[in-house]
């Protein structure tokens, strides 16, 4: 069996994936990736795909970016992740400083979520407030 034939296997044993029809894949074959390099997708064997959508748009930049990568491994080896409750780090002040210049006068906090809904959630509760101190 070839590495991308036992790839597919072991996923379809294990793994259901998201906006997809798990039925579709009794007829169409699932592509196991190993690693990306700017726009291309390589599997196993070599087979090399143009990322189109840049991985549901949240590659833009290419996979494997060297500037990215250096960025997020001296990010790692300085400080991974903190609690913005009550801590706060370099990264996130610098970043905020510089979208606050950035953004329209009178915006002069950021406030971080880690998702979508999340973010939507918090805007919702955020105008909520709002509204509701003004009375």
């Amino acid at each position: 069996m070839s590495k991308n034939n036992d790839m597919a296997q072991r996923d379809l044993k294990h793994v259901w994936h998201p906006c997809t029809q798990m039925q579709d894949h009794e007829s169409i074959p699932i592509v196991p990736i190993q690693r990306g390099e700017g726009a291309w997708l390589f599997d196993f064997e070599g087979n090399k795909y143009l990322d189109a959508i840049s991985s549901w748009w949240v590659n833009i930049f290419g996979h494997a970016n060297p500037e990215i990568n250096a960025a997020i491994k001296q990010q790692l080896d300085t400080l991974e992740h903190v609690i913005l409750a009550g801590f706060t780090h370099e990264a996130i002040i610098e970043l905020s400083e510089r979208l606050v210049a950035l953004a329209p006068p009178g915006l002069t906090r950021c406030f971080y979520a880690d998702n979508g809904s999340s973010c939507t959630e918090i805007a919702l509760k955020m105008s909520l407030h709002y509204w509701r101190n003004l009375g």
